[in-house]
């Protein structure tokens, strides 16, 4: 018998003070396991993080390129950025370039406008609100 693989294993889930976030560690290419000890879950601001899935290189750059732009907009804005708008600029980018990409992001923070929001953004770019994604 082989042992089947699930792929990857991302969660959150929002409660009433906050979101709670979590995810599994093991990087693998097809069979081989290339890591044992991946963090899956970045920091995109100081109170919103993104669970990632998919090519590492592919997430890590995304991840990269809107915890830049959220700093800027942050500055703009003198003020924290909303979870909304990084789930929106997660959508943004992986919508664009959705051919090239296989990203599959959970956007998960706390703002003071709704408290504690988890955000999906599956493979091809969509985005859609929900108290738990797995």
């Amino acid at each position: 018998q082989r042992e089947v693989s699930t792929g990857t294993t991302i969660m959150a889930v929002e409660f009433d003070g906050g979101v709670v976030m979590g995810a599994d560690s093991r990087t693998t290419t097809g069979a081989y396991i290339a890591n044992r000890v991946t963090d899956k879950l970045t920091p995109i601001h100081d109170r919103i993080f993104c669970c990632r899935s998919g090519s590492a290189a592919d997430t890590q750059a995304i991840a990269d390129a809107v915890t830049y732009q959220l700093g800027f907009h942050s500055i703009e804005l003198d003020e924290a950025p909303l979870v909304q708008t990084a789930a929106s600029l997660f959508r943004d980018m992986c919508y664009r370039y959705r051919e090239e990409l296989m990203a599959g992001i959970i956007v998960a923070g706390w703002d003071r406008r709704r408290g504690g929001q988890v955000y999906t953004v599956p493979v091809g770019g969509m985005l859609t609100r929900q108290p738990v994604s797995v």
